[in-house]
């Protein structure tokens, strides 16, 4: 039997720019591509520092996490891409404030561009279901 991938967007999470789903998941095993600090009820950058389209990125994920049946104790991995590392310890402080005590494997990449005027910063991660 052949595994199904099931691929989408939840409401109330920003638009996706190009041509994919944010969400990816295979049976428990869920991948949200990359995100930015957007607010989805205006489509707006959250703010032009790096702490608030931070706590927007992981409030995001909270949303599409809870479509799938999973919450941000569940995260394992995230990756993180900064568009200037000069910003390293402002997004560590809303990140930790934001994921409370959890705290997943993370990577973080100084990028030279992202694809929106005024993004800071990216995320994606990969997570697990609650049933796990």
């Amino acid at each position: 039997m052949a595994t199904r991938v099931e691929t989408f967007t939840p409401p109330q999470t920003p638009t996706p720019i190009g041509p994919y789903s944010h969400v990816a998941k295979v049976g428990q095993h869920i991948s949200i591509g990359g995100t930015a600090g957007v607010d989805p009820a205006t489509g707006k950058l959250a703010g032009a520092d790096v702490a608030a389209q931070t706590r927007q990125i992981i409030s995001s994920f909270r949303v599409m996490l809870e479509a799938v049946g999973s919450d941000l104790e569940h995260v394992l991995h995230v990756n993180i891409f900064l568009q200037d590392m000069a910003d390293f310890d402002a997004m560590n402080v809303a990140y930790a404030e934001m994921m409370g005590s959890h705290r997943p494997a993370r990577t973080v990449f100084a990028v030279r561009e992202l694809p929106r005027p005024g993004v800071l910063l990216t995320m994606n991660l990969t997570a697990v279901t609650r049933e796990s």
